[in-house]
């Protein structure tokens, strides 16, 4: 269904606010995986809010994390028909890991495909600690099937990275459980898309999928393993592509180079999930705090 691009223009992204605890930021890495090993002391301070708490630094995807909001009927947005095209992360100071989160996001952009075709959401948050300090920023592109056809701009075709021609540098398996889904809704996104056959039947897939962020949430455990030996204020940025939807339980494996650039697969569907992946890391700028 066409978006209508008048409510679209006129609604207004509620802002959200979080009072972050050790149990949040631990229900945030088991809801991706982390924790499966439990011999494995460099994942249960990430698990364990007796450990930590660690923070995993994509868990900036979920603090006061705004819901659903596409599900509103005022966003002029027809929920069963949106996917997850693109999304990126960066670090601008210490993470928090106690304290009052708000988040405020803004709608930045509508591309418009043509009638018939798709329509991209383009979207900004913004994260601020309860000092009011800026200390990440998220990029969101969310398509919108059939959503195109209001007449706005056809945008511009932005190239994707292409990752070397040599192998990857470093392949790491990581395993998600039938239940991911269910567990990785309780961080605030309940749409109905990751938990109801029947309306994912009708989305045009044969079970619940995956969020899109579980994904990049599998994804960075990986790259937070490789490059950053499990240290958070290493990990400055990650961006990337979801070219494919992941079911839970199964297993994504993440393809990485030392420059940063990384793409993930399914294993057991050998179907590329996540393409054109930038990370960038330092071991000097301090992003992470203690609690």
């Amino acid at each position: 269904m066409m978006i209508n691009i008048e409510k679209l223009n006129a609604f207004r992204v509620p802002s959200a606010r979080q009072t972050l605890t050790p149990n949040d930021i631990a229900l945030y890495a088991l809801s991706i995986g982390m924790g499966r090993d439990p011999l494995d002391r460099e994942q249960l301070r990430f698990v364990d809010p007796l450990q930590g708490p660690a923070v995993m630094p994509a868990m900036v995807l979920v603090m006061a994390h705004p819901g659903f909001w596409m599900s509103d009927i005022e966003s002029g947005i027809d929920p069963k028909n949106v996917l997850h095209a693109s999304q990126g992360f960066e670090m601008l100071a210490a993470l928090p890991s106690s304290g009052e989160v708000e988040s405020h996001t803004q709608v930045t952009d509508v591309i418009d495909k043509g009638e018939g075709k798709a329509a991209l959401v383009l979207t900004e948050t913004e994260l601020r600690d309860e000092q009011g300090t800026l200390f990440a920023r998220l990029n969101r592109t969310t398509y919108v099937r059939g959503g195109g056809g209001f007449g706005g701009s056809a945008g511009q075709s932005t190239p994707r990275a292409q990752p070397p021609q040599s192998d990857p540098d470093h392949i790491i398996d990581l395993t998600t459980g039938p239940e991911q889904a269910l567990l990785y809704r309780l961080n605030g996104d309940l749409n109905p898309l990751h938990s109801d056959p029947e309306l994912a039947a009708r989305a045009g897939f044969d079970r619940p999928i995956l969020h899109g962020l579980c994904t990049m949430g599998v994804v960075t455990h990986a790259l937070l393993k490789v490059l950053a030996g499990y240290r958070p204020d290493r990990l400055r940025s990650v961006r990337l592509n979801f070219s494919k939807p992941v079911f839970p339980g199964e297993t994504i494996c993440t393809e990485l180079w030392n420059d940063g650039r990384f793409r993930a697969r399914v294993v057991e569907r050998d179907v590329m999930v996540v393409d054109g992946g930038q990370a960038d890391s330092t071991e000097t700028r301090t992003i992470a705090t203690g609690g």
